[in-house]
């Protein structure tokens, strides 16, 4: 016994120092990865760089969003995934930030065809990828960052992030802007510029790569101008433009829709309009962070937590138990002999016998006979002198009323003659026989010492 509690208490001592461990761990990670340099994206994160406010914001005043986990050429589909949604119901598409995964040229085409089709594109970044910002014939969009964040900036620190930074308004009314006033960047935004291009600037040998090219036009198109929605002089925040059928947002700062600065000015009102200009279901890109589909449920879910660490470390530690459980360690030992000779082993079996047979008269028998002959001795009678006679003499001698006592004798002395009995009235009759003893302080047998000695 004590050898199983030695191991069970070494695999508790154990498993602890294996979760202080890990939890240390990601703590450590946890605090260096969450940074402007290296920002987490994903509606799933709920640190300073992460998007998860606006997620929840926008699922808890009754929009219609979704985490996007499979590849942009779903967008297209018709069939239902897991969740019974199918790719033609989204209506709004979201990129956010510099994604963990880069787009491939077909994930780029697929979701520019999907946006021709219809389909609106909100790209929020400092640093737009040109994949997804298509060149038409008569303009160009560029783009370019104010600042570069420091590896020790704090991202929590609002006063950090937006230093000598003035908030931006809009430049003209339209559903982007509505209910806004002003909006706060960080120091860190970029400015996006709307170039018109000059006629016949193309040089020889180079060719312009249009919107329609992107998609696998044949036939290059002219699209809108684009509309400067938020700006100030260095530039634009804000722009959108028309794509085909469809329309592309753009964003420059990550800043204005994450959790460490959406709550800053009109910022959470800009983040609604971009997403919700458009009536039906919006779905956040969560596959290019990371969060693919094809990875397993639970590992994704738990990714960059210390639970997949301990849950393989306390496998492997059941597996190590099963394995060494019936392996001998150590030399054999003879088996425990255990002693069948106990001096109350007769007692007990002499006990279930009488249950069995229901004699309750023999175990009121027992015991009575030896309480008559203390309290004969007691009285200072012969143990064969009449109960009264016995009664009257104990009573003289202690507190104990001599007709409740004659009254006792009496019916344990029925019972032993044969008058019916039960086990409840046999267990009252002994147990008003022994508050008889304690009241005259009737010691016990030498021999029932020794027993009681043996049984602890």
């Amino acid at each position: 016994m004590r050898q199983r509690i030695t191991v069970i208490l070494t695999i508790v001592v154990i498993l602890g120092l294996l979760v202080l461990v890990n939890a240390v761990t990601y703590v450590k990670e946890q605090k260096v990865n969450d940074s402007e340099f290296t920002a987490n994206r994903s509606t799933y994160h709920s640190g300073p760089t992460g998007t998860r406010a606006f997620y929840d914001f926008l699922s808890e005043s009754g929009q219609k969003v979704m985490r996007w986990r499979e590849p942009t050429e779903k967008l297209s589909a018709t069939s239902r995934d897991s969740s019974g949604i199918s790719g033609n119901q989204v209506t709004t598409f979201v990129v956010i930030g510099r994604t963990q995964l880069p787009f491939t040229n077909d994930e780029a085409t697929s979701l520019l065809s999907w946006v021709k089709r219809g389909g609106q594109l909100v790209l929020i970044d400092r640093e737009f990828d040109p994949q997804l910002v298509p060149k038409a014939t008569n303009w160009t969009i560029t783009s370019h960052p104010l600042d570069s964040p420091s590896l020790d900036l704090d991202a929590n620190d609002s006063k950090q992030m937006t230093s000598g930074v003035s908030a931006l308004k809009p430049v003209q009314p339209t559903l982007l802007t509505q209910q806004i006033q002003a909006v706060m960047a960080s120091r860190f935004s970029a400015r996006i510029k709307v170039v018109p291009d000059k006629p016949n600037a193309t040089h020889k040998g180079e060719h312009k790569l249009s919107g329609a090219e992107i998609v696998g036009e044949k036939e290059p198109t002219s699209s809108p101008a684009p509309v400067v929605e938020i700006a100030n002089r260095d530039g634009a925040l804000v722009v959108d433009f028309s794509y085909g059928l469809g329309k592309i947002t753009l964003l420059g700062d990550p800043y204005v829709v994450a959790n460490n600065g959406i709550r800053l000015s009109d910022n959470l009102q800009l983040a609604r309009n971009l997403v919700t200009n458009v009536d039906g279901l919006i779905a956040f890109d969560e596959f290019h962070q990371g969060r693919g589909i094809t990875q397993n449920e639970f590992a994704s879910y738990f990714a960059g937590t210390p639970v997949l660490a301990i849950a393989a470390q306390i496998t492997i530690l059941i597996l190590l138990v099963l394995w060494t459980g019936a392996r001998r360690f150590a030399r054999p030992l003879p088996l425990v002999q255990v002693d069948r000779r106990s001096s109350l082993e007769f007692v007990a079996s002499m006990s279930e016998l009488q249950e069995r047979s229901r004699a309750f008269d023999l175990a009121v028998e027992n015991i009575y006979s030896r309480t008559r002959r203390v309290l004969a001795r007691y009285a200072g009678v012969d143990y064969n002198s009449p109960r009264s006679e016995v009664a009257a003499r104990v009573a003289m001698r202690s507190t104990l009323d001599a007709h409740s006592l004659e009254t006792l004798m009496r019916q344990c002395e029925e019972t032993i003659n044969g008058a019916p009995t039960t086990w409840r009235q046999a267990i009252d009759l002994v147990g008003r026989l022994r508050e008889v003893e304690r009241s005259l302080g009737l010691r016990m047998r030498s021999r029932e010492i020794r027993q009681a000695a043996e049984k602890i």
